[in-house]
């Protein structure tokens, strides 16, 4: 069993930032991590993704706002939010596609292991 445990969520202004980061509790350095959104009455959508060998996916509206890393000695994923809007506001959960995958990232099916969620909330 993996567990991924999100932080650094929390109240942001428009224009500003947050940096989410996600530990896992074993090594996954052959994985492919992700993460996703949902706001409040809406369908969880896709944010971004990276590959076992770093090539990262993003969502249109998230594209250069938003920036994905890992570091592998630390078991972690980070998502860097930048440029924040109120759009953005929702529970952003990472993911963990043990098989490493490089295709289908975006699809929440491709992943087997998810974290509880870290809210993030940007006011206007």
């Amino acid at each position: 069993q993996v567990q991924l445990d999100e932080s650094g969520g929390g109240l942001a202004q428009a224009g500003g930032s947050l940096r989410l980061a996600c530990a896992a509790s074993r090594t996954f350095s052959r994985t492919t991590m992700g993460w996703f959104r949902r706001a409040p009455g809406k369908e969880s959508e896709f944010v971004a993704a990276i590959t076992t060998f770093g090539i990262t996916f993003y969502a249109d509206d998230v594209k250069g706002r938003f920036n994905i890393t890992r570091d592998n000695d630390k078991n972690t994923v980070y998502l860097q939010m930048t440029s924040l809007k109120p759009e953005d506001t929702a529970v952003y959960r990472c993911a963990r596609d043990s098989h490493g995958t490089d295709f289908h990232v975006d699809r929440p099916s491709t992943y087997d292991y998810w974290g509880q969620g870290t809210q993030v909330t940007v006011s206007s």
